[in-house]
């Protein structure tokens, strides 16, 4: 992070107006924080010879977004045209010219014959695609994998709509996905190999844009330590105006003082932080506006509530919604249609273990083979949770008797000390620690209960750990595993359990869902965390 105002070297004017910078841009980088100097021929009198400057220097700052905005875009169709034409040839060595051998070479033509990624048709189709979905624009979209994923179904889907009445339907689909992945992944790589080069061959140190900070001190400050205003982002923070009366040690003036320093300073950026009045509002952006910056707002009730904002317009005003973050339809069938698919496949193939574990419980001890708790689910309600019975038939009974072993566990979040729950069988203590006993929650997920992934299905009196999370904790279906399992599972207790699944729910992906299955397997292996 670059160094925050308690760094600054600020000097006031004799009459209370703010300093000013020298002409020399000296950017605040370590080890030399820029310096705030007096400068006679900017200290102005008139507030409108102030607005004149700013105003002056207003082209120069068009003409930089300008720029970068025309090389970005320029830089990202270059590169993702030769990331299409990377993957083709790779396509062509292997089919036409058997790279790897001519067996692997008849699959290949199998599946994706010849013609299929015709040149400039699909070079075409793959610019609109991403054009279309938004994949050229600022900040984040152009890094976003969905975004990307998006953009090339949607180019794959343009020249192959006509093959399927002279193909089908049904190879034409396989053809479909199988190009649709692989020019995604073309286009991932390609998107992160970029940032990387371009950090290389460019450092950010030359082309971050100058910020200052308006409002609250304590708001600005917070702002300037986030990760959007952190090193090795477009953004360097140079200091704030405090819109109280009462300035923040390190600020660089106050309100009054926005078009001076933004005339001193170059700023391209301002930032809104916290809360400002309606008046101060529209000075600040008046007067950015016509010096041409960047303006940019951090709400702070954004942050707090941890929602979704989506601008929306409504009567030609322009309002924030803010919704919480629930699974779109199109996320809820692709989730839906791997748990479907799971939870088959792992019904079908695991059945011969079912049997042996069921048997097994039987033996030991006397009770039915499964057990079903009550737990919260989707929206709050409650569900059947399925397992393998690892526990003696008067289990409770057994934890009530000892009073303070009972206390101990509400206390541990609702967990003992491996080897000392007297609830436990034999065998269950194999289950448990080798995650078998959750083998039937399968049925669940294949009765769209839980999911595969999700967050961990919890007893009622769990909730209150969610605190004002709770709600959106319980927008997604529990899982057989997730973030929480693959990160410490038992060895993870509240509240750092409820951050890690809360986290899990608000950036929920696809990609995610794949990657947090994967990890389970070793983590299931490995048996850790498991008691």
């Amino acid at each position: 992070m670059d160094p925050v105002p308690g760094e600054m070297t600020r000097e006031l004017v004799e009459e209370g107006t703010v300093s000013t910078v020298s002409p020399e841009r000296r950017h605040w980088t370590r080890p030399e924080p820029r310096v705030l100097h007096d400068a006679a021929h900017l200290r102005l009198e008139k507030p409108a010879e102030v607005r004149l400057r700013l105003q002056q220097r207003a082209p120069a700052n068009l003409r930089h977004h300008f720029r970068r905005a025309v090389v970005r875009f320029l830089v990202l169709v270059v590169a993702d045209l030769a990331s299409f034409g990377v993957m083709r040839a790779l396509v062509r060595a292997v089919r036409d010219y058997a790279l790897v051998g001519d067996t692997v070479a008849a699959r290949v033509e199998a599946m994706v014959p010849a013609g299929i990624l015709n040149g400039w048709q699909y070079a075409a189709a793959l610019f609109m695609g991403l054009l279309v979905t938004g994949n050229f624009g600022r900040g984040d979209k152009r890094r976003d994998p969905r975004r990307l994923f998006l953009g090339a179904a949607l180019a794959t889907a343009l020249p192959l709509w006509m093959t399927i009445w002279s193909r089908g339907l049904e190879p034409v689909l396989f053809q479909y996905g199988l190009v649709t992945l692989l020019v995604w992944i073309g286009l991932v790589l390609e998107r992160r190999t970029i940032n990387r080069v371009v950090t290389l061959v460019r450092p950010a140190e030359r082309d971050r844009m100058d910020v200052l900070f308006v409002g609250p001190g304590a708001d600005c400050v917070d702002a300037m330590r986030k990760p959007a205003f952190s090193a090795g982002t477009d953004y360097r923070p140079i200091g704030f105006l405090d819109t109280h009366v009462l300035s923040a040690p390190g600020a660089l003036g106050r309100m009054t003082d926005l078009p001076t320093v933004l005339a001193a300073s170059g700023a391209q950026a301002v930032v809104i932080s916290g809360y400002l009045s309606e008046p101060q509002f529209r000075d600040v952006v008046d007067t950015a506006l016509a010096g041409g910056c960047q303006v940019l707002s951090v709400p702070r009730s954004i942050q707090i509530a941890g929602v979704h904002p989506t601008t929306v317009w409504r009567g030609g005003q322009a309002l924030v919604e803010l919704t919480r973050p629930t699974l779109k339809g199109w996320q809820l069938l692709l989730k839906r249609l791997l748990d479907l698919i799971g939870a088959s496949a792992g019904l079908l193939f695991l059945s011969p273990l079912f049997g042996l574990v069921a048997l097994a419980v039987k033996v030991e001890s006397r009770g039915p083979v499964s057990f079903g708790h009550r737990r919260v689910g989707l929206n709050g309600r409650t569900f059947t949770c399925y397992k393998f019975r690892s526990m003696h038939s008067d289990a409770e009974e057994r934890l009530q008797a000892d009073p303070a072993l009972h206390a101990e566990y509400v206390a541990n979040a609702y967990k003992l000390p491996e080897g000392r729950d007297p609830r436990l069988t034999a065998v269950g203590r194999f289950l448990r620690k080798t995650s078998l006993d959750e083998l039937p929650q399968l049925v669940n997920v294949l009765n769209g209960e839980m999911s595969l992934v999700g967050p961990r299905p919890i007893v009622p009196m769990e909730l209150n750990q969610y605190g004002h999370g709770a709600p959106v904790f319980l927008s997604i279906k529990p899982g057989m595993t997730g973030a929480w399992q693959i990160n410490g599972r038992s060895r993870v207790s509240y509240p750092d359990r409820a951050d890690i699944e809360l986290d899990y729910v608000r950036t929920w992906s696809l990609i995610r869902d794949l990657w947090i299955l994967c990890k389970t397997l070793p983590v299931v292996l490995g048996r850790r965390g498991a008691h």
